[in-house]
């Protein structure tokens, strides 16, 4: 479950991602042009203390990218490389914000939707002391593979041919970063739809 807040950003989460993205090898898209949110899923951390959020997004009229995101509370120590920015939030304070990939909470979860079809968080806002759930965004489908969910050291590495590669002890998978309809390989695959995308895209895949 993931407790969300009626909240102000400063920057936003897209004004942020609108400096950062061009600077990324797999961006696609109009450098300088603003960001639009297509689409959303969450991952709840079992601990509690990091918000797994993916964002998919546009520049400009280009095609959609996924970017997982983490946000932390204090800075993640050996993952300067992976910071997209500080957010300054009106109600938990400041919020250090990574590319997912670097951030070693979000390959295990990965694996858990991947792999056994975990699923996404449900979304709630609390107003006056009581909850009330947000509509998904967007319909996660994972694989039921039978296997493990790992457990382990993980790790991050560039991918080739628009992907990013997480590993989490002996599973190896490859984040998409410009989702398109594909097929779900036989390892096991997350596919997403939303409105007006009707046809599963593949988000990530076990290889």
């Amino acid at each position: 479950m993931a407790l969300l807040h009626r909240a102000e950003l400063r920057p936003s989460k897209l004004e942020l991602l609108a400096g950062w993205l061009p600077g990324r090898q797999w961006f696609a898209g109009e450098a300088g042009a603003p960001v639009s949110r297509v689409a959303a899923y969450r991952f709840d951390d079992p601990a509690g203390e990091v918000g797994v959020e993916t964002l998919l997004v546009r520049a400009g009229d280009g095609p959609v990218l996924q970017v997982p995101l983490t946000y932390r509370g204090a800075p993640l120590a050996g993952a300067d490389e992976h910071l997209v920015g500080v957010i300054e939030h009106s109600v938990l304070g400041r919020r250090w914000a990574y590319d997912a990939c670097g951030d070693p909470v979000y390959p295990p979860l990965l694996a858990a939707a991947v792999l056994a079809d975990a699923g996404q968080a449900e979304e709630y806002f609390e107003v006056d002391g009581k909850r009330e759930a947000r509509p998904a965004s967007m319909t996660l489908t994972g694989s039921r593979t039978g296997r493990p969910v790992p457990t382990g050291p993980v790790s991050a590495g560039p991918g080739d041919d628009g992907v990013t590669v997480v590993r989490v002890g002996d599973v190896e998978l490859a984040v998409v970063r410009r989702p398109v309809p594909a097929d779900v390989p036989a390892a096991g695959g997350l596919a997403g739809t939303w409105p007006g995308q009707d046809e599963p895209v593949l988000l990530a895949y076990a290889r």
